[in-house]
């Protein structure tokens, strides 16, 4: 039986563990050669060697170094069909508290690196023949967050992001979408991670419980499949029903 990625090319950030090597896994699962990108370097190149993909570090605080990695990944690969701008971090603090710095980096992950690798993958997608980008938000950048104003607001931003491009690039081609995850445990946020509170999150949901990677995977790869062919400029929700907005 044939993929539905076969011979299509993608390239996945943040994709060394987490939602983001699900996602490569997810792809590579369907026929797709997949680029890993990561600035955890030895994970990347586990991820990348147990699916036959490639793998490249790259701290996407770095503009010109992510410029060159998301290059270097399509020279790679001969081109690129779907971009999944998976990379994020998360960052506690009360709104009084938070660090202008520290917001700063988080944007410069969260958000900022997301114009940057789509401006690349865009123009060559442009080049060809269009191609899919889907962008990596959350529930928080539909519901805020207490604790983690900086986190939230970038999320936002990656929506409001996601709809511009999608209204730019669409006479392109070019499919441009987000997923918003609810609570998913994965090594982010491990280190306030409590069974009351898992208890207490999974509560929120109709369904009783949390999300996994594979959830959000499965989402992700239907936004780049040929059966979302008429979706573009969408947030969808992968929140167990926690929002329905």
């Amino acid at each position: 039986m044939r993929g539905r990625f076969d011979g299509r090319r993608v390239v996945v950030t943040g994709a060394a563990r987490g939602i983001g090597a699900e996602i490569a896994r997810r792809f590579a699962a369907e026929g797709a050669t997949v680029a890993v990108l990561d600035r955890l370097a030895v994970e990347a190149k586990g991820v990348a060697r147990d699916i036959g993909g490639i793998a490249h570090e790259v701290d996407l605080r770095d503009v010109g170094a992510t410029r060159a990695a998301v290059s270097g990944a399509i020279g790679e690969l001969g081109g690129i069909d779907v971009l999944v701008n998976n990379a994020g971090i998360l960052r506690f603090a009360a709104l009084l508290d938070i660090d202008p710095d520290e917001w700063d980096d988080v944007f410069a992950v969260n958000t900022r690196s997301m114009l940057v690798t789509t401006q690349v993958a865009a123009r060559v997608m442009i080049e060809g023949s269009g191609g899919v980008i889907v962008n990596s938000a959350s529930m928080g950048g539909k519901t805020g967050g207490a604790g983690q104003a900086h986190y939230a607001a970038s999320k936002a931003a990656v929506i409001a992001l996601t709809r511009a491009a999608a209204a730019e690039l669409g006479p392109h081609g070019i499919r441009v979408n987000c997923v918003c995850p609810g609570y998913v445990p994965t090594e982010m946020g491990a280190a306030t991670r409590t069974p009351e509170k898992i208890e207490a999150w999974s509560a929120l949901s109709p369904l009783g419980r949390l999300g996994e990677p594979e959830d959000v995977a499965g989402v992700v790869a239907f936004l780049a499949s040929d059966d979302a062919r008429y979706l573009t400029g969408q947030a969808l929700n992968v929140t167990g029903g926690m929002i329905t907005h």
